[in-house]
């Protein structure tokens, strides 16, 4: 016998039609959300791997910084050299407040950041070391002490004041994103070899603890007796006295310790929240009991930056807030 053959109807195929275009949105939306969620984990743990990094290798820096080679630490007119007067060698630990750099300006030089400009607020911060010998008489380092490259130089001091200077502050990478600047000298002098070294970091904030200085101090030398205890944390403005580098010098020699604040960024669409924040890189702490949150150590007036509001660009940011207590002597107690 002859078999009918029937096919579906019209309204039949619209309906299952209907019914996969339904699965195959579902479908891709929660493809979106999926790869949404890896973009957010990804970015987040690539931030958290660039601030342990950032904290580990200036947290080394920081405790390097001031350190003398055995031949001088031995030597007992090192910290008469070190005293005040004109022929004081620079600080140990120097820095500027609200400025940028090239890699052509000497080691103390900045421009101030103009509001708007990238990385409007970041500071510069400038440490100094001596490579290390096994012996005083050694005629190469034993490789111990880096710069922030992570270079260690194999040339030995040959004088107290010759050291290797890392240069910290915020630039642009080739890439076009903001990124912690290393510019590095073997002889502590221009010219730089400057490179990025953390990539997405968009705000760099650096207080000093100083011991028995108040703000501008300008008394030399200075009268008060040193605990190797921070009383304060100063910009480095305060610290800085305009022309009269011996009063400068004398105030950096007090540096006890140094509080760091740093906004990292990740790519775009790496935030699931488009909202906008602020950010405080010095921390949230208040200034008193009854103080606007972030007070203890933000003041955007006087030291921009420390409150950071950046504009909703669907990045994932996180805050990295740390504390370097310096070991080695700075200067004349």
């Amino acid at each position: 016998m002859t078999r009918i053959q029937k096919g579906v109807t019209l309204i039949e195929l619209m309906v299952a039609m209907a019914l996969g275009l339904l699965i195959a949105l579902a479908a891709a939306a929660s493809l979106l959300i999926s790869r949404q969620g890896f973009t957010a984990v990804d970015a987040a743990s690539q931030l958290r791997d660039n601030g342990r990094y950032l904290q580990s290798l200036t947290q080394r820096l920081g405790v390097q910084a001031g350190y003398r080679d055995i031949k001088f630490a031995t030597d007992t007119t090192a910290k008469k050299n070190q005293s005040y007067g004109a022929g004081t060698p620079p600080p140990n630990v120097f820095g500027l407040n609200n400025a940028s750099r090239t890699s052509s300006t000497t080691w103390d030089a900045g421009t101030a950041r103009t509001s708007g400009q990238v990385a409007y607020g970041s500071d510069i911060l400038v440490l100094r070391h001596q490579t290390s010998s096994s012996t005083p008489d050694a005629v190469t380092s034993d490789s111990t002490m880096i710069d922030c490259a992570g270079v260690a130089s194999t040339a030995v001091a040959t004088g107290l004041d010759d050291k290797l200077v890392s240069i910290l502050h915020v630039g642009v990478g080739s890439d076009g994103e903001p990124a912690l600047m290393c510019s590095r000298s073997d002889t502590g002098a221009a010219p730089y070899d400057v490179q990025p070294i953390i990539s997405g970091v968009e705000n760099f904030q650096v207080l000093y603890g100083v011991d028995g200085i108040a703000p501008g101090n300008t008394t030399v030398p200075i009268p008060s007796a040193a605990d190797s205890i921070p009383e304060r944390y100063l910009r480095a403005d305060q610290l800085t006295v305009a022309g009269n580098d011996v009063a400068t010098y004398a105030n950096w020699q007090r540096v006890r310790s140094i509080r760091i604040g740093v906004v990292l960024r990740g790519p775009p669409g790496s935030a699931v929240d488009s909202s906008s924040q602020t950010f405080y890189p010095l921390g949230v702490s208040k200034g008193s009991a009854s103080g606007a949150k972030g007070s203890g150590f933000a003041n955007n007036t006087t030291d921009p930056g420390t409150v950071y509001t950046p504009t909703s660009d669907n990045r994932l940011r996180q805050v990295v807030t740390f504390t370097v207590h310096l070991r080695n002597f700075q200067g004349e107690y």
